[in-house]
């Protein structure tokens, strides 16, 4: 990785994308610093950090700690990714809209990407209405007026809009895609803390704290070393899991007939169709949690659900990110997904036909159907295995914190598939650009 991102900063081109790419992370990093006004971030952050292990938490990990703060990009880009999939789905369950993606052109893409954007304004006006609700329940507004109420919904929908503007622009003009860059992103940056957490923790357990008041021995935070080793250990096993699975393939054999054009005789050479076992990446996993979130969402309007012992509190507890039920249906969710972006980024029907029509067969299958309905079968095995593949990364970090107690660990899985799937996809892309640009072409 450190080999690729030098060779390209070497290219102009590809350094000045670079260099644009840093400058809009610069700039999402600033404003997930700057807070919102009328609001009592003290109390905020105490009331996350007392629910770090809770579906909470987990948006708090995905903004970069931005919504502890309450930013101005506290939403982060949940809104875009939740319109993403709205949108997504009715292209499948809307004929008109299918009709518009497949044979609109780019002109259809134009509306679907319109469409989008529209989407993500209203959700994001509904999920800043929701966090604007949660922290008045909790009394954590310096002014309750209405139009105080109306500055901090319009500044974090502002802020979502504006987070889906920049992510575009890096994706146009900079290096790999600009959501899935801002998201990798705001994991990362709480790198720094993690690390001074599990310090500290370390370093209370090797204090002495016998002459320490009992209410400073409750308050403090403890973790013996060799637990820290493991969780170190492991986080760096999981990494390179996720490495080799992620660069895991399955090479179909394509042999193309000779063919005689004129003089000349065509054809005759072997390639092979490369098929990943984890074809749709980190999609899957992103577009699981903001199904997922949904309750949690809908919760931040209803005031009884941080009431215990309430209805809707008891319903939220079975949605917590370490709750069995959570992580049910957290696993069905990243399977189905897994099967919806496999179909759509690779259709056997179609690279068959093209085969058949370039003069390439699958040794051993027909050109046509045969071929077709072997890739299918093919592209459901390797799909099946790299779902559960996410699958199982995702939950085992949940089944540790069942098992030992240690809070936060449910987040973790899930924040190493998205920061390795983003950073191995940007790399690619990378790498990509770099060969278009060394092709020497038919004349050199």
């Amino acid at each position: 990785m450190i080999k690729t991102l030098r060779n390209a900063w070497k290219l102009p081109e590809l350094r000045n994308k670079i260099l644009f790419v840093i400058f809009a992370l610069l700039i999402f990093r600033l404003g997930a610093a700057i807070p919102v006004p009328y609001i009592n971030t003290e109390y905020l952050q105490q009331y996350m950090q007392a629910n770090s292990g809770t579906i909470f938490g987990l948006l708090n990990t995905l903004s970069g700690s931005a919504l502890s703060r309450a930013t101005l990009f506290a939403l982060s880009i949940q809104p875009y990714i939740n319109a993403s999939i709205i949108i997504q789905l009715l292209t499948i369950a809307i004929p008109a809209l299918e009709r518009l993606a497949k044979d609109g052109g780019e002109e259809g893409k134009k509306k679907i990407q319109s469409i989008t954007r529209y989407t993500t304004l209203a959700i994001g006006l509904l999920q800043g209405f929701g966090y604007y609700t949660l922290i008045k329940s909790y009394k954590l507004l310096e002014n309750t007026s209405v139009w105080a109420g109306i500055v901090i919904v319009l500044t974090f929908t502002a802020g979502a809009v504006f987070l889906m503007w920049l992510g575009e622009q890096i994706t146009e003009h900079g290096v790999g895609n600009g959501i899935s860059i801002i998201l990798f992103t705001g994991i990362v940056s709480r790198g720094p803390a993690l690390i001074r957490t599990l310090f500290t923790s370390v370093r209370n357990y090797l204090t002495d704290t016998s002459g320490w008041t009992e209410e400073a021995q409750a308050n403090l935070t403890t973790m013996h070393p060799a637990i820290c080793v493991l969780i170190i250990v492991g986080m760096l096993l999981l990494v390179m899991f996720v490495v080799f699975v992620n660069n895991a393939e399955r090479k179909i054999p394509v042999q193309y007939a000779k063919r005689v054009v004129g003089r000349k005789m065509y054809g005759g050479q072997s390639t092979f169709i490369p098929i990943k076992v984890n074809l749709s990446g980190v999609l899957p996993i992103i577009f699981a949690q903001s199904i997922a979130m949904i309750p949690a969402t809908i919760g931040m309007f209803v005031p009884s659900s941080r009431v215990e012992g309430s209805g809707w509190y008891n319903f939220l507890q079975f949605f917590n990110s370490t709750s069995t039920i959570y992580a049910i249906i957290y696993f069905l969710l990243i399977l189905a997904f897994s099967y919806f972006y496999a179909t759509i980024q690779f259709n056997p029907v179609e690279v068959a036909n093209n085969l058949k029509k370039n003069g390439g067969f699958v040794p051993g299958f027909r050109p046509g159907r045969p071929t077709a309905e072997y890739l299918g079968r093919v592209l459901s095995r390797l799909t099946f295995f790299g779902a559960i593949f996410l699958g199982i990364v995702a939950i085992l970090p949940i089944i540790v914190e069942r098992v030992t107690g240690i809070p936060s660990l449910s987040i973790g899985g899930t924040s190493v598939i998205i920061v390795v799937g983003v950073a191995l996809e940007t790399v690619r892309m990378l790498e990509a650009q770099m060969l278009m640009r060394h092709y020497k072409g038919f004349l050199e």
